[in-house]
């Protein structure tokens, strides 16, 4: 019997982009080990770097909100887009995310148990709204930035309405300069943090994991090649550096200006303004990142597939 699901091989496809025999043969060979897949189909060329945040389909809104220099981003998921469009829906979050803002960590549970505007706890309201609406909702996740002086500047992308919507982003920009300086630049860089899923500030941010993921990935790539250890081994030290200057925000070049690294951007702007402009921190959120997607009709699909 096989050792993966029909499931299994549509998840691989959707994060790979491997057509369906493909995607079949490196669950068989990897035992039905989805994340080896990822990395045999990588290494063979067969799929490009795995991005979970564009291949998930949770449903809900990310709410954020900011107030002087202190912002956060909140995620409530819903069963069905149909959910996030519902007004008492959108209340909940928008109102969950105000009262995030307010709590001194990034805790979910605390933010559960804090107290909700319209009485009770958030807890309590979340319970209300799943029975009066009739659908699971949790939630998931939140993060807050904050600096010493500057401006924490937000930006929803496929906004569904005022603070909510599909994608959210805070910036943080620590400096003298004023907020006519500050937000022109934070939008522009919240805009980028959106299209381009930056995984951490700068290369030093980036999790270990991964970069060994991907340093063992480089190391078969090259062996492949047939050349000589010690270039194999420039081969893989530059296959790193390279997936670190373009996962890394500061290192990214900047889609205003791809001249530009976002670093060179931020400082010419501090420059132009008479006062360092330092970008300390800052929060994507993509609605439903990191959680998998379910089976679809598709699956029949792939059953055929996976029976052989």
């Amino acid at each position: 019997m096989a050792a993966f699901t029909a499931a299994d091989v549509k998840a691989l496809r959707e994060k790979t982009g491997a057509g369906m025999m493909d995607a079949k043969k490196a669950l068989e060979e990897a035992n039905g080990d989805i994340e080896a897949a990822i990395d045999a189909l990588r290494a063979k060329g067969l799929a490009t770097a795995q991005k979970k945040s564009s291949r998930t389909a949770a449903e809900g809104l990310v709410g954020v909100a900011v107030a002087g220099t202190k912002g956060v981003a909140v995620e409530v998921n819903s069963e069905t887009d149909f959910v996030a469009k519902n007004d008492k829906f959108q209340d909940f979050v928008r109102k969950t995310t105000s009262v995030a803002l307010g709590l001194g960590v990034d805790d979910v549970e605390a933010l559960k148990g804090a107290a909700y505007p319209d009485g009770g706890t958030v807890a309590e309201k979340l319970t209300d709204n799943v029975a009066t609406i009739g659908e699971n909702q949790q939630v998931r996740r939140m993060k807050s930035v904050a600096v010493s002086e500057g401006l924490i500047v937000p930006y929803v992308h496929n906004a569904a309405a005022d603070g909510l919507g599909k994608i959210g982003v805070l910036v943080a920009l620590e400096s003298a300069a004023s907020a006519d300086v500050l937000e022109p630049l934070g939008k522009q860089l919240a805009m980028h943090i959106a299209s381009m899923f930056p995984q951490a500030l700068d290369a030093d941010g980036l999790d270990p994991e991964v970069i060994e993921r991907e340093r063992k990935i480089a190391a078969e790539k090259a062996a492949e090649s047939g050349k000589p250890a010690d270039v194999q081994e420039k081969m893989v030290e530059g296959a790193v550096k390279k997936f670190a200057k373009e996962n890394a925000l500061l290192s990214q070049a900047f889609v205003m200006d791809n001249k530009l690294t976002v670093a060179d951007a931020v400082a010419k702007a501090g420059k132009d303004a008479g006062s360092a402009i330092a970008l300390k921190d800052y929060v994507r959120f993509q609605l439903g990142e990191g959680i998998e997607k379910e089976v679809s009709d598709f699956a029949a699909e792939v059953a055929a597939a996976v029976a052989g």
